[in-house]
């Protein structure tokens, strides 16, 4: 569920909050484990990166956890701060 009262928490937040904090791992021990640079997860957790399906399948076979899962995650938070200003009226079909 998109959240309408405010943006969807960034999936670099429950990275680490969730994960990375609770198992004691730090960013560079993730990143040395799955086999990318650093930079790329600490740019997730601060929320300058978006979760890639590649990074998707890397954290959950790390995680324990599915990639449709950060991938949701990934699209819940787009979608909560994309959202157009305008009201666009729902599109009603005309009888022939």
């Amino acid at each position: 569920m998109i959240p309408t009262n405010r943006k969807a928490t960034h999936p670099g937040v429950i990275l680490l909050k969730e994960f990375l904090e609770p198992m004691g791992v730090t960013q560079k021990a993730l990143a040395t484990h799955i086999g990318i640079p650093v930079q790329r997860i600490n740019e997730v957790v601060r929320g300058k990166r978006g979760v890639s399906p590649n990074t998707a399948w890397l954290l959950s076979a790390a995680l324990n956890t599915t990639p449709e899962f950060w991938l949701n995650l990934q699209n819940t938070f787009d979608l909560s701060t994309h959202k157009p200003d305008a009201h666009i009226e729902p599109l009603i079909a005309i009888s022939a």
